[in-house]
């Protein structure tokens, strides 16, 4: 039976430091926004017995789709930030109202958005002084049948102001695309700064 998830009331840190007027429920809205489109794609799926979106796609389509979700709810729950309109522009959340049509390719304000199901840290496509928010979540793969699997949820979110320096550049060689992870102060950074952990 297809279940949906909920964000575990106490597991929020009502300690933490958040930018541009973001608050903790801002990102608790966000999370269950989240659990119920991933909740509604399977119950949709699963009635035309068909697999889980997060059995369908592959892992780094599923990522994207998270992250796309998360960016897209945080901006409608924030008071100040919205999404930012440039195609593939950084950072995904920006002020609202600061660049002309709130699209900028490169800004220097705003929240970079990244959702990632590894442990460690997290790639993005350069190293870029910015607010950067990573959303970690479990998929359930392995419960059998598949049908009884439990549904996505996010374990932990972290955010931090990352300089150049807290990140370490990926070598992909001759035909991968070079990345940047946050390096272990750019780690500690973030993990000091947690707003969700389960």
């Amino acid at each position: 039976m297809l279940l949906r998830a909920t964000p575990v009331a106490g597991a929020f840190n009502d300690a933490v430091t958040l930018p541009y007027s973001l608050r903790v429920v801002d990102f608790s809205l966000a999370m269950q926004d989240v659990y119920d489109l991933l909740f509604d794609i399977n119950t949709a799926l699963l009635s035309r017995d068909l697999r889980r979106i997060e059995d369908t796609v592959r892992p780094a389509v599923f990522s994207g789709i998270v992250s796309d979700a998360v960016s897209g709810s945080l901006a409608k729950h924030s008071r100040g930030l919205g999404v930012n309109n440039f195609h593939n522009g950084h950072p995904d959340l920006i002020p609202v109202g600061k660049y002309p049509h709130d699209a900028v390719q490169a800004g220097d304000e705003g929240v970079e958005v990244k959702a990632t199901r590894g442990s460690g840290g997290v790639d993005a496509h350069g190293a870029r002084a910015a607010w950067l928010c990573v959303f970690r979540y479990e998929v359930d793969g392995t419960t059998e049948p598949a049908v009884d699997r439990g549904p996505t949820v996010f374990t932990e979110i972290l955010l931090a102001r990352l300089e150049l320096g807290d990140f370490r550049l990926n070598d992909r060689g001759a035909l991968g695309t070079r990345t940047a992870s946050p390096n272990r102060a750019g780690l500690t950074r973030l993990r000091q700064n947690w707003i969700y952990r389960r």
